[in-house]
């Protein structure tokens, strides 16, 4: 008696069904089958064609390992910039808390936060991207593009709100500012970027020279030795003889007239020459973002790219 064999799967057992011509097995047929009819045609697309039962996903083609391993390196230099940025901030936090063991500076305020979370931030998600990359986990992978869509979503809000909320902006940014100048001497952090603006900028106080007057320090009734001064930073010459810092080049400024005092120090405000700046790097700026925007974006279409050949784009949901 003639039998017609198919292919069977691996651990799999056949079936003998009774036909004209004799005993013809049925492929891919399992033990929790013992129970169905033996007359049943409705059988699953994966039983009735054994070549679909016994398939295997295709290997990744070279450029798929390309990609995989282009994302896992892209996000490692990220990974590496982020913990870079996160090792300063807590290095801030540490050096000034052993600093100032007597009085330290509120956590929330203290501009070295700033450098923590965003380092933090940056190393999770890079972090992420490496590993779904490396390990290729769909649930990493998914987890990295969200975070990268969601950053570029916040930084074109931003943009859109600078752009609509200007006046409101440069007002927050004056505040700011006097905000510095009052706690410039309890800040080490704002000492040091307000005295980098007043150099770079060649500026002094906020509207004129004379806002230094409302710093406790500097105003003429203190008892300090800096009374009726301004910060080093705004002098004209801040070295003696061209070669030694003159922490002493502002003292006594604030007595002497507009004339006198324009010979030591600028007499003009940072706030004015900060929006000219800000003005004249607009084009830099906003290359500066597209760049950061373009980054982001390679990123999470590499990413989307072996997440497509882990998990097939209908089976993502």
């Amino acid at each position: 008696m003639a039998l017609s064999r198919a292919r069977l799967c691996p651990g799999e057992s056949t079936r003998l069904l009774p036909q004209a011509s004799g005993l013809v097995e049925l492929p891919c047929s399992s033990d929790d089958d013992e129970g169905s009819l033996a007359g049943d045609t409705h059988l699953p697309a994966a039983k009735q064609d054994p070549e679909a039962c016994c398939s295997v996903p295709p290997e990744p083609g070279t450029f798929s390992q390309c990609v995989r391993y282009l994302a896992f390196l892209w996000n490692l230099l990220f990974l590496l910039l982020g913990l870079l940025v996160l090792a300063v901030g807590l290095w801030g936090l540490l050096a000034k808390g052993w600093l100032r063991e007597d009085r330290p500076a509120p956590l929330g305020s203290d501009p070295m936060l700033l450098f923590v979370l965003v380092g933090l931030g940056a190393s999770a998600v890079s972090l992420a991207g490496c590993l779904g990359a490396l390990r290729s986990s769909p649930c990493l992978l998914r987890f990295f593009v969200g975070a990268m869509a969601a950053f570029a979503g916040m930084e074109v809000l931003g943009g859109l709100l600078l752009l609509a909320a200007r006046q409101r902006l440069r007002d927050g940014l004056r505040d700011a500012l006097l905000l510095c100048l009052l706690r410039y001497q309890e800040e080490p952090d704002l000492r040091f970027l307000v005295d980098e603006v007043q150099r770079g900028l060649r500026c002094c106080g906020l509207g004129s020279y004379r806002d230094w007057e409302t710093n406790p320090y500097f105003n003429c009734s203190s008892p300090g030795a800096q009374a009726c001064g301004v910060p080093a930073s705004c002098c004209r010459d801040p070295l003696q003889n061209g070669t030694i810092a003159n922490a002493q080049c502002g003292f006594g400024v604030l007595r002497w007239g507009d004339a006198a005092a324009g010979a030591a120090v600028h007499l003009g405000g940072c706030v004015a020459q900060l929006g000219a700046w800000l003005r004249a790097q607009a084009g830099g700026i906003a290359t500066g973002a597209a760049v950061l925007l373009l980054v982001e974006a390679t990123g999470a279409l590499m990413a989307l790219k072996v997440l497509g050949d882990i998990v097939p784009v209908g089976a993502w949901d």
